[in-house]
């Protein structure tokens, strides 16, 4: 019987040969895969799968998204355009100014003033374009202020002027563009009182009292219809003067109205106070409320002498020759002497009138009517329109039959002449009942104030002039007189 045995190897008897080397478990699955898989998993198979399928689970369970990490596509780079905001300007400080200040000469305008800084003409059109800024810079008035911003010869950078005296236009220029700022500039109103004596002349006693020369010709207008301060005033006269002047930082712009005042002239005393109607109207009355106004005036023109007098017996006429009734009052004064209206009325008039030459005829109603002849010119008030008392209505000519410059003056009551001069004027409307009460309780500070700057002016200056040695008193007359001529010229 053959044996199929292995023989024994070097001596040892196969149930004691040696044990073959421990194989790793993946060693033994890859012999197990090939030798012993024959269609089916062993019971090893099968333990290795489930522990692989546990791990994955797990591999899962704790790295969320781990699946899709791994098959994430490669990102892609996009370029975009984005508007950002512009960054903050710097602080660029605005350019250096060159505010010249310039004061309005006689006879200057724009023009002239332009003409300074060597400003195109172009410059002057853009101004006057502007809102409101041609109503006052073609009209600019002497002493007025106006600031100039020139960088540079011919090159206008901003233009100040003052619209009033509480606005102030600031003009910028840009090129063709200009931008207009307004400043507000309030004032300050304050009340103040004064008095004066007259030792000459008027303006000199003014000055003296802080009075500017506006503030004395308009205390003179408010007591023409009583004084003629031209010929009636007499050394040791006094004034009490209660006004008006505003303020603006410090710096006083302007004397306003008079308020209230009093004249002593010859031993009488005369008042005045300013009084506003409910109707908005301005007047000047005295202490009892009777308007200082008269309803005419008697001499409408600033006169040399009275060339013929009215009459109407007759006098020879200088150009026709024969005996021929005056029917009007002959003012001779230099050709283009200012004619104003005798009193408030209509035109009914105006042009040329035979002998008359250029004529005017006023209604002033209640059949009043006067008459101006001989005028150069006209003024600018046509028939139809209505003219204030005192208003310049034309100029001193020797138009018709004239032998010389003058005003030939007529005043007419119902169609019949009367002489100027002499007639009995209708008396104006004095305050009544509770306007009257208002008016006296308004203005009795003010009468007491006067009262006593009126005490205080005779004690301390007023007899020392009264009582001046008579070479003293001529020169003081010699003032007066040059002191009315003044007053003759400043007269509208």
């Amino acid at each position: 019987m053959q044996n199929d045995a292995p023989p024994a190897v070097n001596g040892c008897h196969p149930s004691h040969s040696p044990r073959p080397p421990k194989k790793s478990w993946l060693k033994r699955l890859d012999a197990a895969g090939s030798e012993d898989f024959r269609g089916r998993w062993s019971r090893e198979h099968w333990m290795l799968a489930s522990m692989f399928a546990t791990m994955g689970a797990l591999v899962v369970a704790i790295v969320p998204g781990f699946n899709n990490a791994i098959h994430t596509p490669k990102a892609t780079r996009a370029t975009f355009v984005l508007s950002l905001p512009k960054p903050a300007p710097a602080d660029v400080p605005p350019p250096a100014q060159n505010w010249q200040l310039v004061t309005v000469g006689k006879g200057q305008n724009l023009d002239s003033l332009l003409a300074q800084f060597n400003l195109p003409a172009t410059t002057r059109k853009q101004l006057l374009a502007q809102p409101g800024a041609k109503a006052v810079l073609t009209h600019l008035r002497e002493g007025a202020q106006l600031a100039f911003d020139v960088p540079a010869p011919g090159i206008l950078r901003g233009l100040r002027y003052d619209k009033d005296d509480s606005t102030r236009i600031e003009l910028r220029f840009n090129g063709d563009k200009v931008r207009a700022t307004t400043l507000h500039r309030p004032l300050e109103r304050r009340l103040e009182s004064t008095s004066g004596v007259i030792a000459g002349s008027l303006f000199s006693a003014g000055e003296q009292a802080g009075l500017s020369d506006a503030a004395v010709i308009q205390m003179a207008k408010i007591f023409s219809y009583n004084i003629d301060m031209a010929q009636d005033l007499q050394p040791g006269d006094s004034f009490q003067v209660v006004y008006e002047d505003y303020w603006r930082d410090g710096v006083k712009v302007r004397t306003g109205d008079i308020l209230a005042a009093s004249f002593d002239n010859n031993g009488k005393r005369y008042f005045a106070y300013r009084y506003t109607h409910p109707n908005g109207k301005t007047e000047y009355v005295d202490q009892s409320g009777v308007p200082l106004k008269r309803s005419f005036m008697r001499t409408p023109v600033e006169f040399t002498r009275i060339s013929s007098g009215f009459t109407l017996a007759g006098r020879m006429h200088p150009i026709l020759g024969y005996m021929r009734a005056h029917t009007g009052i002959d003012y001779a004064a230099p050709s283009g002497t200012p004619i104003v209206a005798a009193g408030d009325g209509k035109v009914v008039f105006e042009g040329w009138k035979g002998g008359y030459g250029n004529c005017i005829i006023v209604d002033h109603g209640r059949g009043y009517t006067t008459l101006y002849g001989h005028m150069s010119h006209f003024g600018r008030y046509r028939v139809g329109q209505s003219v204030a008392q005192g208003t310049t209505i034309g100029y001193v000519g020797m138009t018709g039959m004239a032998t010389g410059p003058h005003l030939h003056y007529e005043f007419r009551i119902n169609g019949q002449y009367r002489n100027p001069l002499s007639v009995t004027m209708p008396k104006p409307q004095p305050l009544e009942g509770a306007e009257l009460a208002a008016f006296r309780t308004q203005n009795a500070t003010a009468l007491a104030q006067l009262n006593r700057m009126q005490v205080l002016t005779r004690a301390t200056v007023a007899q020392s002039v009264i009582n001046a040695p008579a070479s003293v008193k001529k020169a003081m007359k010699r003032q007066m007189v040059a002191s009315a001529r003044k007053l003759r010229r400043s007269r509208g």
